[in-house]
C-alpha cells in the first residue's frame, strides 16, 4: 500500500477507510482525497485497530461487510462500538453498505456511527461525505469543546 509511510502532521485531515470491495474502496479514497483528506487504508481488522489507536483520524469509513460475511460479524465496527466515547468521538464514523438508506439518523444511531450511506448512491460519495462530516462537526462541537476543556484543566478523563 502506498499509504504505509504517509506522514500525518497535526494540521492534516486524516481519514481511515476499511473496505473489502475494491471498487468501493477506490471511490471512498477518491472522494476523501477530493475533500482534502490524507487517506490510510486498513487491510484487516488488526490493521484497523493498530492504525486507529495511533492516529486521531477525523473521518473513518467502514464497509458494512469489511472482513465479514454479515454486519453482525464486522469485528471492526464492534471494536469501535465498544470503545469509550472519548476514544471514538474524535472521528466522524461513516458506515457504507447495501442494507442502509442514505443519511438515515436512526440507522446511524443503531450502529453507533455518525452516518450511514447506501452503496447504491456511491456516485454521490463526495457530496454525502461532505454533508455527513459537516453534520457531525456541528452535532459534536459542544462535546469536543467540553472534552478539550477537561483535558486542558488536567482533570482525569
Amino acid at each position: 500500500m502506498s499509504d504505509n509511510f504517509d506522514f500525518i502532521s497535526p494540521t492534516d485531515k486524516a481519514a481511515l477507510v476499511a473496505f473489502s470491495t475494491p471498487d468501493w474502496l477506490d471511490a471512498a479514497r477518491a472522494a476523501l482525497q477530493e475533500l482534502g483528506y490524507k487517506v490510510h487504508t486498513a487491510a484487516t481488522h488488526g490493521d484497523f485497530t493498530v492504525r486507529f489507536a495511533q492516529i486521531r483520524y477525523k473521518v473513518v469509513v467502514i464497509e458494512e461487510l469489511f472482513a465479514a460475511n454479515s454486519l453482525e460479524e464486522n469485528s471492526t465496527l464492534q471494536y469501535l462500538q465498544q470503545l469509550p466515547m472519548n476514544q471514538r468521538r474524535h472521528a466522524c464514523t461513516i458506515l457504507l453498505g447495501d442494507s442502509f438508506q442514505t443519511l438515515t439518523p436512526m440507522q446511524a444511531f443503531r450502529h453507533s456511527v455518525a452516518a450511514v450511506i447506501s452503496s447504491s448512491e456511491i456516485f454521490l460519495l463526495r457530496q454525502l461525505f461532505e454533508k455527513a462530516i459537516a453534520d457531525n462537526e456541528f452535532f459534536m462541537q459542544s462535546f469536543r469543546e467540553a472534552q478539550a476543556g477537561v483535558l486542558a484543566e488536567g482533570r482525569p478523563r
